[in-house]
């Protein structure tokens, strides 16, 4: 059973939608308790990292998730926006602290001359050889979609497990024991976002 989380900031149904496809049972959930007690755990999100914190602190849902997966190790796979929640501190939205969960900091693209932010469509990834059968099935350079005008920096290159260019060098996945992050859209993605989600169920 997937948990996914409701923090009023998501991209929920399409996720619930994926995972329903795959024949995964998953729930959406907003009861600090029940994310607490869950066996594995998405955090979606799409908006503004500011305001996404400011919901996770207010009713208990930041200590209900270090339980599950910094105590207990849940998996835990975070999208777009959900993973950029991962690092230590983010700027959108005002210098804003993070779970701090994958060393790093989220800051806004600057891509350079003749591309547009958010960076928005299909994009090809390259993957690492530390992402644990995160990509499994899927080989390297295979097209995601993305949404985002932030990006993740990490402070640990071991944490990288997948790159893409955009007039340079972005982070799109990471990873740090059993969490996991990947700054495009599995749900959106076709059959390699499937792909990924049926590896994070199967590998994680």
């Amino acid at each position: 059973m997937i948990t996914i989380i409701n923090y009023g900031m998501g991209n929920l149904r399409s996720l619930q939608n994926a995972f329903t496809y795959l024949g995964i049972e998953s729930r959406i959930v907003s009861d600090p308790e029940v994310i607490a007690a869950s066996d594995r755990l998405v955090l979606p999100g799409v908006g503004s990292y500011a305001q996404a914190m400011m919901n996770i602190e207010k009713n208990g849902m930041r200590q209900a998730m270090e339980m599950a997966v910094l105590q207990r190790g849940v998996p835990f796979l975070g999208v777009c926006l959900g993973m950029q929640l991962l690092s230590g501190q983010g700027e959108e939205g005002g210098i804003t602290k993070g779970l701090g969960w994958i060393p790093g900091r989220v800051v806004r693209m600057t891509p350079g001359e003749g591309l547009k932010i958010p960076h928005i469509g299909f994009n090809t990834a390259r993957f690492r050889l530390n992402h644990g059968g995160l990509f499994d099935g899927l080989g390297d350079g295979c097209d995601f979609y993305f949404v985002h005008s932030f990006h993740f920096i990490s402070r640990d290159p071991e944490n990288v497990i997948g790159v893409c260019d955009y007039g340079g060098e972005v982070v799109c996945a990471i990873r740090r024991d059993n969490v996991v992050g990947v700054q495009f859209h599995p749900e959106k993605s076709q059959s390699n976002g499937l792909q990924l989600l049926r590896n994070f169920m199967n590998h994680f």
